[in-house]
């Protein structure tokens, strides 16, 4: 799944200069592959623990990972009870809950569909911000995305066919996930950016607290399995490890050296990648209209993220001034999120503002969003 202040001109120039072992090319596919393959850790992690323990495990095996992170990068946490706050909320929205419904959902919905309906991420989040976000207004373009990605759900589900066969809590479930990104993204774009914390430290202080609220919670509904199976608990390390902790790293480099606009393409792979996981390794049943409805899905969100341009007529001796506007996409993991839009400092006047996610992941979901939404996924 993949909501802070955007980066110091410092630190993206620091980690764009780094030396990398691999190029972005390379770490864009990884990411893909990561938040692709999460729908099927996720399966395959309900077959030997309940919904809470698997995203319970998940959490803690990512906070694990970004904990690490932090402390290799003498990061400082989050300052201020106003900023905790708002991260608890954004935790709740982007993690624990997104998460722990795809989970349950996935008791009963195969994995490859609750990879597409996490692609519905960036259309709730359109349909949301027209009205949340002020600066955000409609077009002829975006709101035929609008309709052709929701023309798109109802075909992956088979509505001409009365939804016959399909598990319909499991599936709104799933789309209820993919919901709280977008409402998470919204929550965290209005109120933790400019905090002046890094994203790193910010997604790491996220995903530690919702580790906590599922700690609260998961004891309530469930009880210490009887026995550990190897390959479920694989799975939710694998999920957590690499999907909720390592998958943000990757993100973060990607961001710094490319942009937001081209790493947030990588929301586009995952249901495809999580449709062929589910099928070639699950043995899921793929019929006509999943596939076809998933491209009308993707095509919708694509038309969704359309920004309108706007030619500013700037006097003859003035400065120029560079505005940087916001990129949105979707959040998965799952889930989750929004990214910042990174800029080295010019001799020219620069204003940032903060890309929007899922992501989902989720994200989706500023950078640090948009990873925790996804952080699993933008699932």
């Amino acid at each position: 799944m993949s909501p802070a202040a955007p980066p110091s001109p410092s630190s993206v120039s620091a980690a764009v200069s780094a030396p990398r072992l691999l190029d972005w090319r390379a770490r864009f596919g990884a990411l893909a592959l990561i938040w692709g393959f999460s729908f099927l850790f996720i399966k395959v992690g309900t077959e030997g623990f309940a919904p809470f323990q698997v995203t319970f495990g998940r959490l803690l095996f990512g906070t694990a990972v970004l904990a690490v992170a932090i402390v290799v990068k003498r990061d400082r946490l989050p300052r201020g009870a106003r900023v905790w706050g708002h991260l608890t909320v954004a935790a709740f929205l982007l993690n624990a809950l997104p998460f722990s419904l795809f989970a349950y959902a996935e008791l009963t919905i195969p994995s490859t569909l609750a990879g597409i309906c996490n692609a519905t991420t960036p259309l709730w989040g359109m349909l949301l911000s027209l009205v949340a976000l002020s600066e955000d207004r409609p077009t002829r373009v975006r709101a035929a995305g609008l309709g052709i990605g929701f023309i798109g759900v109802l075909t992956v589900l088979g509505a001409w066919q009365g939804f016959s066969g399909l598990d319909v809590t499991g599936t709104a479930l799933a789309l209820l996930a993919s919901f709280s990104y977008a409402v998470g993204w919204i929550y965290v774009r209005r109120t933790l950016s400019g905090t002046g914390a890094s994203n790193l430290s910010l997604a790491g202080s996220q995903v530690g607290l919702a580790t906590l609220q599922l700690a609260v919670v998961t004891p309530l509904f469930t009880s210490v399995p009887e026995s550990v199976e190897v390959v479920p608990l694989l799975a939710v390390i694998a999920l957590g490890a690499l999907g909720t902790g390592y998958a943000m790293l990757l993100q973060y480099g990607v961001v710094a050296e490319v942009g937001p606009t081209t790493a947030a393409m990588v929301t586009y792979f995952i249901p495809v990648i999580a449709t062929a996981a589910g099928v070639a390794l699950l043995d899921e049943r793929l019929t006509w209209n999943t596939p076809v409805g998933a491209l009308v899905v993707l095509a919708g969100a694509a038309l969704t993220q359309t920004r309108s341009s706007r030619r500013t007529t700037l006097p003859a001796k003035t400065p120029a001034t560079t505005a940087v506007n916001p990129a949105t996409t979707t959040l998965t993991p799952e889930t989750t999120a929004v990214k910042p839009e990174t800029t080295a400092p010019t001799p020219a006047t620069t204003a940032a503002r903060p890309a929007t996610a899922p992501v989902g992941a989720p994200a989706p979901t500023p950078v640090h969003a948009v990873a925790s939404a996804r952080a699993g996924a933008l699932d």
